[in-house]
């Protein structure tokens, strides 16, 4: 997997000598092939002459002149290198198997079926590349893992939020199921895509084997729903949108403050103690009808109605005086507080990148998991359409006079 001869030079990070095709667009794809670039995995991005659709959705800065690409584009695909090719060309698909034949890990999210029109299906890739990782992420699966009804769906992150049971217990009552704001029905995908293909490579590394790793976007949303699997079978009841409360934890949720919500969450018997003293309620606190987790959740109303009464009258920033440190407790952020707490610009994660055509840089989210001693970066914005494209086929072993053909030929940008 992690051969010195094909480190790129200006890569570092724990995954430094991992080299990614990626042929993935809008969000669960690139999301999943970014945070292996941002680990150091040279990612290589395989884009229509025309550019990932992402790139003309914005916002875009005001002075953008260029419109590469605008805030979309640049918050998924840092780190990453591009390559515009016309893969309907055979010119164009002889360029993207000697890429793959080179690489440790290609990844797609078309629908099913795509790769093997092109003749580029797994099966024949690993015959020249018998290591390969094929990493794929669709809506409803691949036919490889078990061959769903809906495998020809088109799939968006409402979608899998929809039929993966998240939207179905989210909402104010069990009448209104509501969308999980971020485009989580596409992240989860990628993010347990991102596990799945770590693995696989992990063991071709030791074997020298490759395999197909197969994520179904409703499948991850469902696994991170795991809550109503159990709930179904264990008491045979469908469980349904309950607010900001929880069906099994009391005090769980968001409470009304002068200014906004907070949320607290006293999981624990002894949480709820400390909680009851610090707001001044030291009679619940000692009271043994409160005393336990199922007690509470029976006694829910009037639990809520105890905190709220000295939360609603007080700012968010006065009840984190109060309750900061002392139980589970976070005020609910605007995106104009997040950009104002101290915690996200120590934690590098507030990321200021160059946006190509714009005289001002702009802002993305930093690296969330953090290595001691290799930590992932964000080394570079997003790439422009094909920006990386000589540099790649001249690494692959294209001669200028073969790349200059391929260009008046419209095989490449």
């Amino acid at each position: 997997m992690l051969r010195d001869g094909q480190r790129h030079l200006t890569t570092t990070g724990a995954l430094a000598g991992l080299r990614v095709v990626d042929l993935t667009q809008m969000l669960a794809g690139p999301f999943c092939t970014q945070m292996l670039a941002d680990h150091g995995a040279d990612v290589i991005k395989v884009e229509a002459l025309s550019g990932d659709g992402t790139r003309v959705t914005g916002p875009f800065c005001a002075d953008d002149a260029l419109r590469d690409f605008g805030g979309y584009f640049q918050s998924v695909n840092r780190n990453k290198r591009s390559i515009a090719v016309d893969l309907k060309t055979e010119a164009g698909r002889e360029i993207l198997r000697r890429l793959i034949d080179e690489a440790d890990v290609v990844v797609e999210n078309f629908r099913a079926g795509v790769m093997e029109r092109l003749g580029l299906s797994y099966e024949v890739l690993r015959e020249t590349n018998p290591r390969l990782v094929y990493g794929a992420v669709r809506g409803f699966g691949d036919p490889r893992s078990g061959a769903s009804p809906y495998v020809q769906w088109p799939a968006y992150d409402v979608v899998s939020q929809a039929m993966g049971g998240m939207m179905g217990i989210t909402g104010p009552d069990r009448h209104t199921p509501t969308k999980i704001g971020p485009g989580v029905g596409d992240t989860i995908p990628a993010l347990m895509l991102c596990i799945g293909i770590l693995a696989a490579a992990h063991r071709a590394r030791d074997t020298g084997k490759g395999q197909f790793v197969d994520v179904a976007m409703t499948d991850a949303v469902l696994a991170m729903c795991e809550r109503i699997v159990y709930q179904v079978s264990y008491t045979g009841t469908a469980p349904a949108p309950e607010g900001n409360r929880h069906p099994l934890l009391c005090p769980f949720g968001l409470f009304r403050a002068r200014d906004g919500h907070v949320s607290i969450a006293c999981a624990t018997d002894a949480f709820w103690v400390k909680l009851a003293c610090a707001i001044g309620r030291e009679d619940l606190a000692h009271d043994r009808a409160f005393a336990t987790n199922a007690a509470r959740v029976a006694h829910q109303d009037q639990v809520i109605d105890a905190i709220e009464a000295f939360t609603i009258v007080r700012s968010k920033k006065e009840i984190g005086l109060v309750l900061g440190g002392k139980v589970p407790f976070g005020p609910v952020y605007t995106a104009a507080e997040i950009f104002a707490d101290e915690h996200y610009a120590v934690r590098e994660m507030l990321v200021e990148v160059e946006q190509p055509g714009s005289a001002t840089p702009v802002k993305i989210a930093g690296v969330p998991i953090k290595l001691s001693e290799s930590p992932g970066a964000v080394r570079r914005r997003a790439p422009m359409l094909g920006e990386h494209t000589e540099e790649i086929l001249t690494a692959a072993g294209y001669l200028p006079h073969q790349i200059a053909k391929l260009r008046d030929d419209r095989t490449i940008l």
